[in-house]
């Protein structure tokens, strides 16, 4: 006689999925924080903290629609981590945006002086910012999601 039973199939995702997607999750509100600073910060401010009145200059006058590439690039990674965490297939658009958005910035960073008026830690901390971004975006498409 064959044995037709099955192996639970647990519904729940991994542990290290959810651990990982909280951890974006935590990036991106941490990155929110960030955000809502640069809306406040004037070029006293952003001396008063440690950056030469040139890098002062830079960063606090660089085109509008770079704030808004960093808004929708940290709000659509912030948004989407809580989607993924409901498994909701529009995980995936929303952190494909928010991806976007942040080569976006990158690329306007390079393009504008930040970088090169920042120096390398300007340039790691953003790259490091669209390396997450992929990942939780890879980390989308590669899970199941509910419509």
């Amino acid at each position: 006689m064959t044995d037709l039973s099955f192996a639970p199939v647990s519904l729940r995702p991994p542990v290290w999925r959810t651990a990982a997607v909280s951890g974006g999750l935590a990036w991106n509100l941490f990155g929110a924080v960030q955000f809502v600073g640069t809306l406040t910060a004037t070029e006293t401010s952003v001396i008063a903290s440690g950056l030469t009145p040139e890098q002062a200059a830079v960063m606090t006058g660089y085109p509008a629609w770079m704030t808004v590439a960093f808004g929708v690039g940290v709000f659509g990674g912030l948004a989407g981590c809580a989607l993924l965490l409901l498994r909701h297939a529009a995980a995936r658009m929303v952190l494909l945006v928010s991806l976007v958005a942040y080569v976006a910035l990158w690329i306007g960073d390079a393009v504008h002086g930040v970088f090169a008026a920042m120096g390398m830690p300007q340039v790691v901390i953003l790259t490091t910012v669209v390396l997450i971004a992929a990942a939780l975006y890879a980390l989308a498409r590669a899970m199941p999601t509910k419509s």
